[in-house]
């Protein structure tokens, strides 16, 4: 029996998703995150890398867990701020013929 893999992206409609710090390599275009043509280009390097889709994260207000409050959230631009990602769908689809999409709103 042939066995298939799927492979994913995962991606937050945000300056800083997970990894803070990689705003400084060279080739960064996180601070594009607000232009379409951003998402776009990611959708197409995805799936000329035959990813199967891309999972666009979301969340409900800011992290405060750290210092019982929001501080170091907002001081540091972890996932703030956070744009809807049902906006992209439409757009990378748009440029795209096989991406799947996955949304948490």
């Amino acid at each position: 029996m042939k066995k298939e893999i799927r492979i994913n992206a995962f991606d937050m409609n945000t300056g800083v998703h997970q990894s803070q710090g990689l705003w400084r390599h060279p080739r960064d275009r996180s601070s594009e995150y607000t232009t379409l043509r951003y998402w776009q280009d990611l959708a197409k390097v995805l799936e000329r890398g035959k990813f199967d889709g891309i999972f666009l994260a979301d969340v409900t207000g800011v992290y405060d867990v750290y210092g019982s409050n929001c501080d170091a959230a907002l001081r540091n631009g972890v996932q703030v701020p956070n744009c809807d990602p049902f906006l992209l769908v439409p757009a990378m689809a748009a440029v795209t013929e096989h991406l799947g999409f996955g949304v948490t709103g």
